[in-house]
Order: structure tokens, then sequence, then C-alpha cells
């Protein structure tokens, strides 16, 4: 090659080396330093975690848990009976019976003047069929799309919104992890593999407005719209006796607060710590506090489905490379073969409670957009914990002999599989 060609060659490496230096060093965040010192119980330590996370306590709140595919007859029943606006974000719409039966309640309620906004990721959300996009927007509901692929967004192409969240009037939302696909109808989709079974909940009271903040931050990103007034932001009067927080932001240079909810959470626990997540790949700061607590005297157990059932099978091969760590610490591991087991949820003492979409994993703690509602409530808890104990009875435990056992090729593909963790 022509020495003189080199030169811009080089020059063009060196420029492309530093653009990419300068996109990692922008994005970077330190590590949270997990060793912090909690005295006192879940109750009185709910200040602190909310404050932490960027969130306050919010009084006077009712809880209902929605599970499985009961999930979409309470949304089809909430979006029938709106009368000024509804708001859904998620990251995941397919094309199916779900996306019918959603959109069906979805046109109903445009058709009869309700405001309706819909925030799909724009690589989640880019199976929605073209007819129900068409119909949806000419009946007047508006359809954004957040990150779309485009050269405006190449700085951003990583980040997608993994929110899943729906507010109706501004008086009720659900949160959790459901997604609009069929395979969330589990029992009722036995063909699909694997069915998905999953956990959200419906509130109403104060907290409400929190919810319609984080939804309005990424609307107003994407389309540039604000609103606002009592069709949106109502009068909430108390609806019940529980208090909860939300975390959601992500703040410049510092962790975001999803991942700060769950690691300091784990540092509060006095009793029992209990973890249902399909994809379970803690750092090792987590690896740490969790053996921590363990040492303090915590029980602590983590659910996730098995590499037979998971949708993502990198994923969980990458969530197995470090399982020797969490069993040589004293967690214990399930693997349930059930099915997908998507649920997003964490209970500590049997009084506090995380439900929401985010992953125990660095995407969803590093990168995505999320949401998740603390609860302090023990009905609450106690249901999600009876829940763990039901998806035992399908679940086996994985053992450090066994792990240390694996065969040689499972353990490179779990070394490769883990070095792509932060992409999965």
């Amino acid at each position: 090659m022509n020495p003189w060609l080199l030169w811009p060659l080089g020059i063009a490496a060196g420029i492309a080396g530093l653009l990419l230096l300068a996109l990692w060093s922008v994005r970077r965040h330190r590590a949270p330093s997990l060793g912090i010192r909690c005295e006192g119980d879940m109750g009185s330590l709910m200040a602190s975690l909310a404050g932490l996370s960027l969130g306050t306590v919010v009084q006077g709140n009712s809880a209902e848990l929605v599970y499985d595919h009961a999930f979409f007859d309470a949304i089809e029943q909430d979006i029938r009976g709106a009368r000024h606006s509804v708001h859904l974000e998620n990251f995941l719409w397919k094309q199916g019976q779900v996306e019918a039966r959603v959109g069906q309640a979805l046109l109903e309620a445009a058709r009869r003047g309700v405001r309706v906004r819909v925030l799909l990721d724009g690589m989640g959300g880019r199976r929605m069929s073209r007819p129900m996009r068409r119909e949806l927007r000419r009946a007047g509901c508006r359809i954004a799309f957040f990150h779309r692929w485009s050269l405006r967004n190449l700085g951003v192409l990583t980040d997608r919104d993994h929110r899943k969240l729906v507010i109706i009037d501004g008086l009720t939302a659900l949160v959790g992890g459901h997604c609009y696909t069929d395979a969330w109808l589990g029992d009722r989709a036995p063909a699909l593999h694997p069915p998905a079974y999953d956990v959200s909940v419906r509130v109403r009271g104060p907290i409400v407005h929190a919810l319609q903040g984080a939804f309005s931050e990424n609307w107003a990103g994407e389309t540039g719209e604000l609103f606002a007034g009592d069709e949106v932001f109502p009068p909430l009067a108390p609806a019940g006796n529980i208090a909860m927080h939300a975390a959601y932001a992500k703040p410049e240079r510092s962790a975001p607060a999803v991942k700060i909810l769950h690691h300091a959470a784990i540092c509060m626990g006095h009793r029992r710590i209990q973890i249902q997540n399909p994809y379970f790949i803690p750092k090792p700061e987590a690896i740490e506090a969790l053996g921590a607590a363990v040492q303090r005297g915590v029980q602590v157990r983590v659910l996730m489905p098995s590499i037979r059932v998971t949708d993502n099978a990198v994923v969980n091969l990458a969530a197995r490379r470090n399982f020797g760590k969490l069993l040589r610490c004293g967690v214990q591991l399930f693997e349930c073969d059930k099915g997908l087991i998507h649920q997003k949820v964490m209970t500590i003492d049997g009084v506090w409670s995380a439900v929401g979409s985010s992953n125990f994993d660095d995407r969803s703690f590093d990168t995505n957009d999320e949401l998740t509602l603390g609860i302090f409530d023990a009905d609450v808890a106690r249901k999600l914990d009876d829940l763990f104990e039901e998806l035992l009875r399908c679940s086996r435990p994985v053992s450090l002999q066994e792990w240390e056992h694996r065969p040689l090729h499972r353990r490179l593909q779990e070394h490769v599989c883990y070095s792509l963790r932060q992409v999965l």
C-alpha cells in the first residue's frame, strides 16, 4: 500500500477512536458502593430508599396484583372505562390476539373522544401490524416510537424504552412486566413456546401522578408534546393506606434510579430477600451485597426460568457464569421449568416489594429506561412470596457440585455469553 495513504487512514481511525472514547466517557457512571450502614427495619428505611432512588414516599395508595393473562382482561376493562385519557408505554408489541384485543379497546376509546397516546420502543414495537397502526391513527390515537432507527438517534440506539405502563384518566395505573404479544397469554396459548407468566400491579391514589410524570418524560422527548390539566393530572384523594415510591430517573454520571433501588434494598434486608427475575446477571458489587446479606443472617433466594424454557438462551448462559460465586456466598438459586417466568419482583423481609419492568442485569440497570414501584405493604409482599413458593413446586435448586462439574463446552459458552452482557 502507498505509504501516503496510511496518513489519512490513521487520522480517520484516530478520530473514530476519540469519538468512541467520548461516547463511552459521557455514558459511563460510577458503580454505587454497597457498603452502606442500614440500621432499622424497612418501614423506617423506606424514606432513605426512595430518596436514594430519586423519588419520594407517597402515602394513601391501593395496590392489586394482576397475574399472567388476567392482565389483558384488566387493561381492556380499564380502557373501556376511560373518560378522558389513556396513556400506554411498552417495550414489546406484536401482531396477534393480544394486539387485536387491546387495539380494539384503544380504538373504541379514541372514537368516543378519549385522548389516546401510545408510546412503544422503536425496536420492540416495530412489529405492530401496519393495518392496526393505520386504524389507530385514523381513529385519532397518537402513536410514537422511542429511539427509532435513524441517523439522528445513532448515539442512543442502544438505549431502549423497557418500561411497561398504562395510565387511565390519571387515576389508575398498571405497572409491571407484561408485554403485548400472544406469548403473554400463558396457559391460554399453549402452542407458543415458551409461554410467558408475569405480574403487574394496578394502583390508585396519589402515586399515579409520579407515574404520569414517568410517561410524560419519554412522550415529550419523542413528540415534544406536554400535557396538563385535570384530565391527565386530576386531584388524587387517598385510595388506600399503602405507601409507595417510583424509581425511573436516569441522571447523568450517576447510577440510574432502578439500579440504586435494587442494590440498596439488598443492603437493607434483615430476614429474607426473594428475587423473581427472568434475566438475573448481578454485577460483582451486587453479588458481594447478596453474600454480605447471607453473612448477617438473611435468607437469600432467587428464582429464574431454566434454560429449557427461557426465551433468551444467551442471557441464561451469561447468568450461569457467576452461579458459583453466588452459591459459595450462600445464595439459593432455583430454575423453574413452568415457562418464561417474566415477572421482575423482589421482596424484602415480607413487608416491602419491588414490582416493575427492570431485569436484574447490566442492560436494565445501566442502559434501558425502566420503571419500578417500591411498595410497603405486608399483604402485597405475602402474595408475591406465596407466588415464589408456588413456583418452587415446578423448579429445581441449583447445586454448587452440579455447577462445578458442568462440561467444558458449557463453561466456554457461559464465558462468551457473559462477555456480551452489556448488549444483551
